[in-house]
């Protein structure tokens, strides 16, 4: 079925095109979101890969490839809109010990360990946050990462290691204060 939306979207038919947008663009938009934290700035990428998809449709050779090649476009115009959006700003959020949020219920402090655990994901750079995002929320395997971004397989290893590694310090740490810097690509 896929196969035909795509064969039907390369010759320009605009509905076949507008189908595959929409079953697409909800995953799309969660690695947006996972990636620039944002999701003004996440719709912003994946209307962005929507309209290079859109435009390229035709140089798509192989229809079986749409999600891969989406996915690709997706990750690129992240890459452009944060770039784009490149601010210095630090946000620093303080969590004491012993406070209001060590006693709330078990499914509020889950929801706040999993904004803590977001914002340290901020604290990685994008090539660091991208890599991480294809590879656990895609479930895609490092192989397949580094072709989407168009790198070599040891340094979506190494960026896999050094973004794990970084996580990992931060839960030994645990939430007691954490700087967030805004998505930029490190230089």
């Amino acid at each position: 079925m896929q196969r035909a939306l795509v064969e039907r979207a390369r010759d320009g038919d605009v509905d076949a095109f507008t189908q595959l947008a929409q079953a697409s663009s909800r995953r799309l938009d969660g690695v947006a979101t996972l990636i620039l934290h944002d999701p003004d700035l996440a719709q912003d990428a994946v209307q962005d890969a929507l309209l290079k998809a859109w435009r390229g449709m035709r140089a798509l050779r192989d229809p079986d490839a749409w999600d891969a090649w989406l996915r690709r476009l997706t990750v690129r115009a992240c890459y452009d809109v944060a770039r784009k959006e490149w601010r210095r700003t630090r946000m620093e959020v303080a969590v004491e010990p012993g406070s209001a949020m060590a006693e709330t219920a078990d499914d509020t402090v889950r929801v706040a360990d999993g904004d803590w655990l977001g914002r340290e994901l901020m604290r990685l750079d994008i090539d660091q946050r991208a890599v991480i995002v294809l590879h656990y929320y895609l479930d895609l395997s490092v192989s397949e990462v580094a072709g989407i971004l168009d790198i070599p397989y040891g340094t979506a290893a190494s960026r896999l290691h050094r973004g794990l590694e970084t996580m990992r310090s931060a839960i030994d740490v645990g939430p007691k204060s954490v700087s967030v810097p805004s998505p930029e690509r490190s230089r």
